[in-house]
């Protein structure tokens, strides 16, 4: 078992979800229900699953978790480039988050590799 709380990509997952939420109002309110949630909810899906994972028996287990983590982060990706490409946020807003998602996605693989 993993203490989720000291790992550094679950506390940046958690800054990253902040600033997605903080940021989210900024979108166009025609979005509230369809692009808007989709990003809040892979956003959380991030550290969710890390801890949820971290919680398991095993580290094959755990490294399940790690990976709908990664995805969840690509996912997200995807979403901020699309919110870049309709213009709904600023270039440099996007790209911000965009550089959190990428360290994150960085440093989950990199641990999921050392977890086996």
């Amino acid at each position: 078992m993993h203490n989720f709380e000291k790992l550094l990509f679950w506390q940046k997952s958690i800054v990253l979800a902040k600033n997605i939420y903080m940021i989210c109002p900024e979108i166009s309110s025609d979005e509230k229900y369809g692009l808007i949630l989709q990003i809040k909810r892979c956003t959380i899906s991030i550290p969710s699953n890390i801890a949820e994972g971290s919680g398991r028996n095993s580290n094959k287990e755990f490294n399940h978790f790690l990976a709908i983590a990664l995805g969840s982060a690509f996912e997200l990706q995807t979403q901020l480039i699309l919110v870049k490409e309709l213009d709904l946020l600023s270039e440099e807003k996007v790209n911000a988050l965009l550089n959190e998602v990428s360290e994150i996605q960085r440093m989950i693989y990199s641990f999921k590799n050392n977890l086996k």
